[in-house]
């Protein structure tokens, strides 16, 4: 697909169809939306008078334009973006995605997106691209008949002002970073006997070889020699061996005599059946989304390496798959941790901490002094939350609310729960150092209060992404399916982490 931006006159392009954001209650016979009127012969006036459209957010009106002569464009759709105070860089990727699924559906082989003002330039054209990549994700790969076939040629956004050069580079930002969601996506999506531990780490190093990131695979030897048996008792039950991979991106001619080092950890456990604690049958078959965490270390790693920033990142996803047999893990075992620590498996359903407490203790090892772990953790989540925000939690507030600041403004939602040292006691186990899980009370909480126990002596924070990483619905924005949750999020952080470096350099 080519993509540019541009600031020409609308008039003047010559696409199959141009989207335009129009805010709610805005009037059709003032300043742009006036001229647009004008230009497509009435339509706009026509259509909001008629209160056939108001500009509520994800509104759309459609309009074939082939008899009219002033504009270039064969046919016009309107975007409905909400309040004009409230537009946003993530209200800007939600228009573009609106507008290209919608015009995709129409066979429009070329169209121009203009997100208007309310945005700087290169945030406008970095988030329409972004979610314009993001809209055309569809879950259909496997499938013969009755799919998807129309492809866009073409798409240009219409930004004002902004330098040629910058806005290019604004372009190329947005495409990787929009391609880097639906790396992620794409992996949640494949079902369990295509993405096993070994799958992912192919994939981890095709990216690596591909982008320039240093790889690191350990085996179940390596892992044994570690002391990883929280790991370990994970994979124990499945005839696939599990997979520690971990990505590595380091500036060029990078020296920091500060060596800090953000790691991102991500679960992957790339089948839930929830192992000798068996799942209900129902829906099972959505646990092949249970790596997505790790999904998302790996997706925002490829973007990382393309878009190189000032600072060194880690990845770091522990896979594996978490079934049921004779050698499987059975309730009232014990394992020990990397760390020595010692734990009650009351629950083999409760894997993921498991095998993220052995993952946070060797991004330790590795010189990680901040840590964002994620996870689809607990549906205690889901009850919490919904589908609405990912919940997070930590030990550094500062960090926590960096995440929910980074999340507004990619279109992420985050919402803080707590970690009183009082959620810890039901963690206590009888013949151990700590149990997996406890109790029915506030079983999100209780899950970050037992990974808060490998993550001491780092700034630490958890997401628990197990309601937002799976739409049940689509969206006009988004197929439904895998979401992608929090890989801009990730990003963001690291560009935060990057200007204050920069800032503290130019000091």
């Amino acid at each position: 697909m080519q993509l540019e931006a541009s600031s020409r006159p609308i008039e003047q392009l010559d696409v199959h169809a141009l989207a335009v954001s129009v805010f709610k209650d805005e009037k059709p016979d003032e300043g742009f939306l006036k001229q647009l009127d004008e230009l497509s012969g009435g339509f706009v006036k026509s259509a909001i008078e008629s209160e056939e459209f108001t500009g509520k957010e994800g509104e759309t009106a459609y309009l074939h334009l082939l008899a009219n002569k002033k504009l270039k464009a064969q046919r016009l759709l309107l975007v409905g973006v909400g309040e004009n105070s409230e537009y946003q860089s993530a209200q800007v990727s939600q228009m573009a995605g609106t507008a290209v699924r919608y015009l995709r559906s129409k066979n429009a082989k070329s169209i121009a997106l203009v997100p208007r003002a309310g945005v700087a330039p290169d945030l406008a054209a970095t988030a329409a691209l972004e979610g314009s990549f993001v809209a055309l994700f569809d879950p259909e790969k496997y499938r013969t008949i009755e799919k998807e076939e129309k492809q866009i040629d073409r798409l240009i956004v219409v930004v004002e002002g902004g330098d040629g050069d910058s806005l290019k580079r604004a372009v190329e930002r947005g495409r990787i970073i929009g391609e880097s969601v639906n790396f992620t996506r794409d992996l949640a999506n494949e079902p369990g006997a295509y993405m096993t531990p070994s799958n992912m780490a192919e994939r981890a190093r095709e990216i690596a070889n591909e982008f320039g990131l240093s790889i690191d695979v350990l085996d179940e030897a390596r892992m044994e020699q570690e002391g990883m048996g929280s790991l370990l008792s994970v994979s124990r039950g499945s005839d696939e061996p599990a997979k520690l991979i971990i990505l590595k991106y380091v500036p060029a001619n990078f020296d920091d005599e500060t060596k800090d080092l953000l790691a991102f950890v991500g679960k992957g456990v790339t089948f839930d059946s929830g192992g000798i604690s068996l799942k209900p049958g129902e829906n099972m078959e959505l646990m092949k989304y249970d790596m997505t965490g790790g999904a998302t270390v790996m997706g925002a790693m490829r973007a990382i390496a393309q878009l190189k920033p000032p600072i060194p990142v880690l990845g770091v996803a522990p896979c594996t798959e978490n079934l049921p047999s004779g050698k499987a893990t059975k309730p009232g075992d014990v394992v020990r941790a990397m760390t020595g620590k010692t734990i009650e498996v009351i629950n083999t359903d409760a894997e993921g901490r498991l095998i993220l407490a052995d993952a946070i203790a060797y991004a330790k090892k590795l010189g990680a002094t901040k840590i964002i772990d994620l996870a689809t953790l607990t549906g205690a989540v889901s009850i919490a939350l919904g589908d609405v925000n990912a919940a997070v939690l930590g030990t550094d507030q500062k960090l926590i609310d960096e995440i929910i600041a980074a999340g507004r403004e990619v279109g992420e939602k985050f919402w803080q729960l707590p970690l009183d040292k009082e959620y810890s006691k039901q963690i206590k186990s009888d013949i151990a150092d700590i149990k997996n899980v406890g109790g029915r009370k506030a079983g999100t909480i209780t899950a970050a209060a037992f990974l808060k126990e490998f993550a001491d002596g780092v700034a630490w924070a958890h997401l628990d992404i197990a309601g937002t990483a799976w739409a049940d619905e689509a969206k006009p924005y988004r197929a439904k399916g895998p979401t992608g949750i929090a890989v801009r999020t990730l990003l963001r952080i690291v560009d935060r982490a990057s200007q204050s470096k920069d800032h503290k350099t130019k000091k």
